[in-house]
């Protein structure tokens, strides 16, 4: 018998190092996938549709909407984002574990349908770290800075709502604290209830 796939659900401020946490911990365990979004931006340099994101217009974006094939979607800094519904299937079927990089709207929707969700919450040190690893990023102007840091402070606010908190001052520590979190529950899992 297979057994379902656990979500895990991974959140913070834009510029916390969601991103290059789950990069890491992917290409260091196995059974485990990353869901890829849907998102109506551009794409940054290097980035690839169907890996990093699916890309698309916002008149598909919208007709995926009234088709009810998002888990969950929000609107963040103008662009829409959603998570497909059917990575969820997906994994219930095949027994790999979903690994989710999306916003706090986004990890709200997930939490109100998916009761068997584990959610993380990455932050960073400080606001200072986090406004230097924006303007390192180069993506963005002053303004849209500024503005990234106001809405994390509005994010960090909701850290209590979520199962683990992980401090993302170094990488490499931070992977580790993902993997303990991901392997533990794989026992726990395995244990039954």
């Amino acid at each position: 018998m297979i057994r379902e796939g656990i979500i895990f659900i991974i959140s913070g401020p834009s510029g916390g190092g969601k991103t290059s946490l789950t990069t890491r911990v992917m290409t260091e365990l196995g059974n485990l996938r990353f869901s890829v979004s849907y998102t109506t931006r551009e794409p940054r340099e290097g980035e690839v549709d169907g890996k990093d994101y699916r890309f698309v217009s916002e008149s598909e974006f919208n007709d995926m909407v009234r088709e009810n094939k998002f888990a969950e979607y929000a609107n963040v800094y103008g662009n829409l984002y959603g998570t497909p519904l059917d990575q969820f299937e997906t994994a219930n079927k095949t027994g790999v574990d979903l690994i989710l990089d999306i916003d706090v709207q986004g990890a709200k929707q997930i939490r109100e349908k998916c009761s068997r969700g584990i959610f993380c919450f990455v932050t960073p040190s400080s606001f200072e770290e986090l406004r230097a690893r924006l303007m390192r990023r180069g993506t963005e102007g002053d303004p849209e800075i500024e503005r990234r840091i106001s809405v994390a402070r509005k994010e960090m606010e909701e850290m209590g709502h979520y199962d683990y908190i992980i401090h993302n001052d170094d990488l490499d520590e931070a992977v580790c604290t993902l993997k303990d979190i991901i392997e533990s529950k794989r026992q726990e899992q395995q244990r039954g209830p």
